[in-house]
């Protein structure tokens, strides 16, 4: 099974998860989730500082800039293949 498949598959799984992960958790897939698909964030900060959580999910992604679409993949279906063991 190719990167690209296993990514899908982990991605479908993680909406399945038997327990909601912690938001660092969540946020952590997010960002993996997004350079795995778009690459290095280019878009703007978040307007309005007082959105929390559009601000820690934009500063998450961007904490992972320079880091392959395929290393990505690859931690992020290793994200999930954890939390589905727990």
């Amino acid at each position: 099974m190719d990167l690209l498949q296993q990514f899908e598959e982990a991605a479908a799984a993680s909406k399945l998860l038997s327990e909601k992960p912690s938001n660092d958790t969540l946020l952590q897939l997010y960002s993996l989730y997004k350079q795995s698909t778009e690459g290095d964030n280019t878009s703007e900060p978040p307007a309005n500082p007082f959105d929390f959580v559009a601000k820690a999910k934009y500063e998450a992604w961007l904490s992972l800039k320079g880091k392959s679409k395929d290393a990505a993949m690859q931690e992020y279906i290793n994200l999930v293949n954890k939390l589905r063991e727990n």
